[in-house]
């Protein structure tokens, strides 16, 4: 398989830099030219996903770029790319602006995501209720010993891989009716800094994807254990009946673990026939489906069936 990966430090893209229209866009496609810009959160699965694809068509030029979910966004706007893994729908704006300029908007969802909050291994403090979440992001619990289930005390520190990231959106949409994130919050530039520095300082609480909780190539994981740093339980009930749920496939199905959000593959390709909307369509059917599965802590978006298996000790 090829890849290149691309380095971003400062780059901005704006609709209006471009004056590219669709026709120019055909001029410089490729249709082998598999070139997608991926939310750097979907890292680990979508290389597995470039991996078997490329298996299936050797003569496809795999180009991710990983890069934040911003840069993601405006690249594909500006005809840097036409294919893009962001955790969001195009917007009616940013669609209306894709058809004035000719171009087909296709998307879909291809999984579910869950953010896992992670601790120090010395730190034994790992149920926390999603309202408790909330108070962190917004600044309303600042101390260890305001939550319910702390043995700790201290200033609680929460860390996150940089600004721009989907994982920033979230938690202000999400955890924080859009308002900025509270002073005790701070990026840290990726997603490996974010468990460098859980593992530093045991008042640091982490917000990572789910699937960096395993290594890269490693099925998914039935349990948390011997990661090197622990996996806090949340509940999506209030304190008064809390249940605890870690970030399971089952869990994130379920609605049991209540940090979640959709994963969603865009495409614009203006050709009819190439092997960049082969990968649209690959990771939506059923391959790309069981690779999500089978070798990532994701919940894919076809049906799962669930059963009830008896273990004999």
């Amino acid at each position: 398989m090829k890849k290149l990966f691309y380095l971003f430090s400062a780059v901005i893209l704006c609709f209006s830099c471009t004056g590219k229209t669709n026709t120019d866009a055909k001029a410089v496609l490729s249709k082998d030219e598999v070139k997608v810009a991926i939310d750097e959160t979907f890292a680990p699965i979508m290389e597995e996903e470039l991996g078997s694809f490329s298996l299936l068509h050797p003569d496809a030029d795999t180009l991710p770029i990983y890069c934040s979910e911003d840069s993601a966004v405006r690249m594909f706007l500006s005809d840097s790319v036409h294919m893009a893994i962001i955790t969001r729908k195009i917007s009616k704006e940013e669609e209306q602006y894709l058809k004035s300029r000719s171009y087909k908007l296709m998307q879909a969802p291809i999984a579910s995501d869950a953010f896992a909050l992670i601790v120090n291994s010395q730190n034994n403090d790992t149920l926390i209720a999603l309202e408790e979440v909330k108070g962190i992001v917004n600044g309303s619990i600042k101390q260890w010993n305001q939550l319910a289930n702390s043995n700790r005390s201290g200033d609680i520190k929460l860390v996150f891989d940089k600004s721009g990231s989907s994982t920033v959106r979230y938690m202000k949409d999400s955890l924080n009716n859009g308002k900025d994130l509270a002073p005790n919050a701070f990026a840290q530039g990726s997603a490996e800094k974010v468990i460098e520095a859980v593992n530093h300082d045991p008042n640091v609480i982490g917000v990572v994807g789910v699937d960096w909780l395993k290594e890269r190539g490693d099925s998914t994981l039935a349990n948390f254990n011997g990661l090197g740093f622990n996996v806090m339980k949340v509940s999506a009930l209030p304190l008064a009946s809390a249940q605890y749920k870690h970030p399971y496939q089952y869990y994130i199905a379920t609605g049991a673990y209540p940090l979640v959000r959709r994963v969603y593959a865009v495409c614009k390709d203006p050709l009819v026939k190439s092997k960049l909307k082969l990968f649209y369509h690959f990771l939506k059917g059923e391959r790309g489906q069981l690779i999500i599965c089978k070798n990532s802590q994701l919940l894919p978006n076809s049906p799962v069936f669930v059963k009830s298996v008896a273990i004999k000790n």
